[in-house]
């Protein structure tokens, strides 16, 4: 963590105090014209810092502001991610995918406050407005038989999940296979991208993309999705730098998963927060509908189906839906 990101964090932790530069030099052991130069950073970055003659400095207004000190600041995994926040992109997925091709390293996450052309799965749109959401995404370099690397989507689910309640104190369940829900709508889509190597039967690089509804939109959602997405909030600002937390909340906790991902040590969450088990589907494949009921999610996050003509199916990929009573 850089001075910038501890003395944020410091800053925060003592919201409306000030702070004299000097016990902020002596607490980071740096030198005041650090501190200063730090601040003045922070303030270009949109924060408000004000100070005081034998005052020092005071964080007046933490908000909402989304940035790569801001992000830091909340991080606890050390030393293994690389933060590059934009105001705008196409798509975090499709600017990190070409960064990877320029060889940036693993743990390498690019974060928008909107994208223009955001990417959900099978080819659709996910619709990131600025603001009002986090659109993050994250290099990997798993290295693993794609069995294993098939269950970075499923951790992720949980990481996130786990990082909502915290920051936000709402429970979401997970819809297999990667979107989150509250209140029966969706609130967070999970997107992974790998790519194998024919020999190796390996994953040689993801690109592991999390859209997440924070804030209301003045406007409201699109009509064409304004029945199954909703926001984690009823506000239509964010505040105490949740967009910040909830990255930063997140990333730590998939990496704690990723480091062993053939432990499977979320899976019984995964399953606990599932709001299909037990269900009467749909599987959707090819523009057909197939009936049936969600029994089970097995070791490798696979959903047991059993259709209504008794054969049983274990889905690797795919879309369901939850049958109407």
């Amino acid at each position: 963590m850089n001075v910038r990101s501890k003395l944020l964090k410091l800053l925060e932790e003592n919201e409306d105090t000030f702070i004299s530069g000097n016990s902020l030099a002596n607490e980071l052991s740096v030198s005041r014209n650090a501190i200063w130069k730090a601040v003045e950073t922070l303030r270009a970055e949109g924060y408000d810092i004000s100070a005081g003659t034998n005052k020092g400095y005071r964080l007046e207004n933490r908000g909402d502001i989304l940035s790569e000190t801001g992000i830091a600041s909340h991080i606890k995994t050390a030393g293994v991610f690389r933060l590059d926040v934009r105001k705008s992109v196409t798509s975090t997925n499709t600017v990190l995918r070409d960064l990877a091709a320029e060889g940036v390293p693993e743990g390498y996450v690019v974060a928008a406050g909107e994208q223009t052309a955001g990417k959900g799965r099978q080819g659709r749109a996910f619709y990131s407005p600025a603001r009002h959401g986090v659109y993050f995404s994250l290099l990997l370099k798993p290295g693993s038989k794609t069995d294993d690397a098939a269950l970075i989507t499923s951790a992720a689910a949980v990481a996130a999940a786990q990082a909502i309640e915290r920051v936000l104190g709402v429970r979401v369940g997970i819809k297999w296979v990667n979107d989150l829900y509250a209140e029966g709508k969706k609130v967070c889509g999970i997107l992974t991208e790998a790519v194998f190597g024919m020999e190796s039967g390996t994953v040689e690089s993801a690109v592991l993309g999390i859209g997440i509804n924070i804030t209301r939109p003045e406007e409201g959602f699109r009509k064409e999705i304004a029945n199954v997405a909703t926001a984690l909030t009823d506000r239509s600002a964010g505040r105490d730098s949740e967009r910040c937390r909830i990255i930063a909340a997140t990333l730590d906790n998939f990496w704690r998963y990723y480091q062993n991902l053939a432990g499977r040590g979320f899976l019984d969450e995964y399953r606990a927060r599932s709001v299909i088990l037990g269900q009467d589907i749909f599987v959707l494949s090819g523009g057909e509908k197939r009936p049936g009921r969600a029994i089970a999610i097995d070791d490798d996050c696979r959903l047991i189906v059993r259709y209504e003509d008794g054969e049983t199916a274990a889905l690797n990929s795919g879309e369901v839906s939850v049958r109407p009573m």
